[in-house]
């Protein structure tokens, strides 16, 4: 069979999440017919009713893509039939502090039937080196009966979508591309040149995927030394936030990192232990800087109940009696993501020591509600009722000012009020 034209190609892209939905709806808008796979039923369901269930994803982009007749969604592979190029944009969680390629596994599964002679297969989800080839494409050749760089051209990018980030997004972030063979990269890389930003090409898929865990590595890291320090420099008197802020006037070898309340998110936790498990494995050996960091980062929430506890006792209030309202329960600012989130993390802890809690998220939806906590709105009676008020995630929806105003012991994790004159209140 001839291959079709590159206006009708016919595209798969398994996951409809941060990074799938906006890639296939990209693709759409450049040309391809789309078909979006994506086993969560509730997801495809709000998908075929036009609602876009990822945030910075607009219903109308969404609808402009169905009313053109280049996108729909489904959970079922029998629906990919006949694709011309398959994106796999799944989770890799970790499980038992292990590498957790379900998901990888499972898009090979469900592919390998429908995969035919020439078509390009494509993996973006993070893995550990070596991923690509001995697993997702070990899977794919021995069902499918086809050949990997001979009848499936077999590449991988790694995803760089940051959530909540406008600024950088599909069309304007870099891309790596590799691949089992040169057709494959270029058959990839032809590819993302029509619906993403710059290519940058690698030698094979196994520096491509380490490059990607390097990444979030590097911001683990960094993210624990700053979080260190905030610790050793509080007792020595000296101002975490103005050490920061000064090192960052340097136009040259530093890069800014903020102390807070740890790593969190379906990256950057868990993307190092991804690493630090392949080296173990294959060599025999600890990577031990990745270990450090991540003791640093997942004690961070347990280091900032001490503070809080510490801070109540001062004020006259044992932790198993106090009131407390939290804000914030997302891994990160203006997004509705709690993935490995240390706020959540915090507000267990307190609810271990006893506190009464009342949480607080404009993002996060009302059915989250970690140790049974209720959610509430953010109003003046909720934050006097409230012995301590903990600012864990500053979203630029909360008012500040409020918050400021009606705490009678505010602990800002993050700094966010620095700039303001308040009255009871300290920071990390």
């Amino acid at each position: 069979m001839g291959r079709r034209s590159t206006q009708r190609e016919r595209l798969v892209v398994v996951g409809q999440g941060y990074v799938g939905l906006p890639l296939a709806l990209a693709a759409a808008q450049a040309g391809y017919d789309v078909v979006g796979v994506e086993i969560d039923e509730r997801r495809v369901a709000l998908l075929r009713d036009g609602r876009s269930p990822v945030t910075g994803v607009a219903d109308e982009e969404l609808a402009r893509a169905a009313a053109a007749g280049r996108y729909r969604a489904s959970e079922n592979y029998a629906d990919a039939k006949e694709f011309d190029i398959a994106v796999v944009a799944v989770p890799t969680p970790l499980a038992a502090g292990e590498p957790d390629l379900s998901h990888v596994r499972a898009a090979a599964h469900g592919l390998a039937p429908h995969a035919r002679s020439g078509c390009l297969v494509i993996l973006e989800s993070t893995s550990y080196p070596g991923t690509t080839e001995d697993c997702f494409g070990a899977i794919l050749a021995r069902e499918s009966g086809l050949a990997i760089g001979t009848d499936i051209s077999l590449a991988y990018s790694p995803e760089r979508i940051d959530p909540g980030n406008s600024r950088w997004d599909l069309r304007t972030t870099p891309k790596v591309v590799s691949g089992v063979g040169e057709r494959a990269v270029s058959r990839a890389r032809a590819f993302y040149q029509r619906i993403a930003g710059p290519t940058v090409v690698v030698s094979s898929p196994r520096v491509a995927e380490a490059a990607k865990v390097l990444e979030n590595t590097f911001r683990h890291v960094n993210i624990a030394l700053v979080n260190e320090l905030a610790q050793h420099l509080r007792e020595l008197d000296i101002d975490i936030w103005e050490v920061v802020e000064a090192a960052d006037t340097k136009p040259f070898g530093f890069m800014r990192f903020d102390a807070g309340l740890g790593a969190g998110g379906h990256c950057i936790p868990v993307d190092p232990t991804y690493l630090s498990w392949v080296v173990k494995k294959e060599l025999g050996r600890s990577v031990r800087l990745i270990e450090a960091a991540d003791s640093i980062n997942r004690g961070m929430p347990r280091y900032v109940a001490d503070r809080i506890q510490r801070g109540l006792a001062a004020r006259g209030r044992g932790i198993a009696d106090a009131e407390i309202l939290v804000i914030g329960l997302s891994y990160k600012p203006d997004v509705d993501d709690v993935r490995e989130s240390p706020a959540v993390r915090l507000v267990d802890e307190l609810a271990d020591r006893g506190a009464t809690l009342r949480l607080h998220d404009p993002h996060v939806p009302p059915s989250v509600r970690p140790s049974g906590a209720p959610r509430v709105e953010l109003e003046p009676a909720q934050l006097s009722w409230a012995d301590c008020v903990v600012l864990a995630v500053p979203h630029r929806q909360v008012d500040l000012e409020t918050v400021l105003g009606h705490s009678a012991y505010l602990f800002d994790v993050t700094a966010a009020t620095r700039g303001l004159s308040a009255g009871d209140r300290e920071f990390l």
